[in-house]
């Protein structure tokens, strides 16, 4: 008769919390500004993505509007990957400010280890920075002229059109992402003057 002697290593308590934490750590020389800049990057996204995502759900007459989505996909998905996307691309500031953002992590295939060139970061980031600037500015300046961004007059049904509680809760909820943009360049910029 064998025994099996082996023992089983129960679970550490706190592992993922520890991981994270590591991953997320504060790169050196990152100073407070750029360190509070980048975490509110993602915080400019999530107010719009939850009134389009609670938009959606509480208005019934949205739910047959198909507009140019494939006849098989959801409305309600468009709405929560749109979300989900936004808040990924805006979490990327936060790599700025990390050591993931200055080494590749080590679930990244064939670079893991190795240091991340700083124009590999800084010109993607840059590049998003004025986008997101231009688009969300361009937004909220047609929509003052009474224009969607394409040109289009606003409908009949837009919220700011709907009352002043539609109005404001659309503003509350669009007007940090006028933020993003210069907030992310921000950092981009003490990523650049800290790696060069």
């Amino acid at each position: 008769m064998t025994t099996d002697t082996r023992m089983e290593i129960p679970p550490q308590p706190g592992r993922l919390r520890a991981c994270l934490a590591a991953a997320h750590a504060r790169a050196d020389g990152v100073p407070q500004w750029a360190w509070l800049a980048a975490l509110a990057v993602p915080l400019t996204a999530v107010p719009s993505g939850v009134w389009r995502i609670a938009s959606w759900f509480l208005d019934e007459s949205t739910h047959d509007e198909r507009g140019s989505l494939p006849a098989w996909l959801p409305g309600w998905s468009y709405m929560l990957l749109l979300s989900l996307v936004s808040e990924l691309f805006a979490f990327t500031a936060v790599g700025l400010v990390t050591r993931w953002g200055e080494v590749f992590p080590r679930w990244v295939p064939f670079l893991r280890g190795r240091t991340v060139p700083t124009m590999a970061a800084v010109v993607p980031a840059a590049i998003g920075a004025v986008l997101v600037t231009v688009l969300w500015t361009g937004a909220f300046v047609a929509e003052a002229a009474g224009v969607t961004i394409t040109g289009e007059p606003l409908s009949e049904d837009y919220p700011t059109r709907q009352g002043p509680w539609q109005a404001a809760a659309l503003y509350v909820s669009y007007a940090p992402l006028l933020l993003w943009g210069p907030l992310l360049g921000a950092v981009t910029w003490a990523y650049w003057r800290r790696r060069r």
